[in-house]
């Protein structure tokens, strides 16, 4: 005789939102700080001109701040993937290491599609692999501390 028993209960990930979004928060400011950190090592100690014309100086002109925001924002878009894998995927950290690691390959060859010099080729293909290796360890380490199991 075979007896009906209540399924057991499925662990379902459970995302502290709080914890994930101030990580990816943080994360975010690394990255600007990254972005601007290079471009200051790139003019000021090899005198490679990235982002603006040589004559703009270490701190360049405007694109320097663009780009510092567009590293901040490519870290919290890191945070959504990662809150959205974390909620609906199986597996989310290798999903995620493959999103970021694709990515990261991609903005670090884009400088070869332009018609820069070979030094600010390099140099930025360097900065941005960089900020993609530093956006995708620590997102992947803030959303593995937020991720807790909850029981349904």
């Amino acid at each position: 005789m075979v007896m009906n028993r209540p399924p057991s209960p499925r662990l379902r990930p459970a995302v502290d939102t709080g914890r994930l979004w101030a990580g990816g928060a943080a994360a975010a400011v690394v990255a600007a700080l990254l972005a601007v950190a290079g471009i200051v090592i790139a003019r000021g100690i090899f005198d490679v001109p990235i982002l603006a014309p040589e004559g703009d100086g270490v701190w360049g002109d405007a694109s320097t701040w663009w780009y510092a925001t567009w590293a901040a924002i490519a870290g919290l878009l890191a945070t959504a993937v990662a809150h959205v894998l974390a909620v609906t995927t199986p597996q989310p950290q290798t999903f995620f290491g493959w999103i970021v690691g694709l990515a990261t390959v991609i903005a670090a060859l884009w400088p070869f599609t332009s018609e820069a010099g070979l030094d600010t080729k390099l140099v930025t293909m360097l900065i941005n692999l960089v900020i993609g290796i530093a956006i995708g360890s620590l997102v992947s380490a803030v959303a593995r501390s937020a991720s807790v199991p909850d029981i349904r």
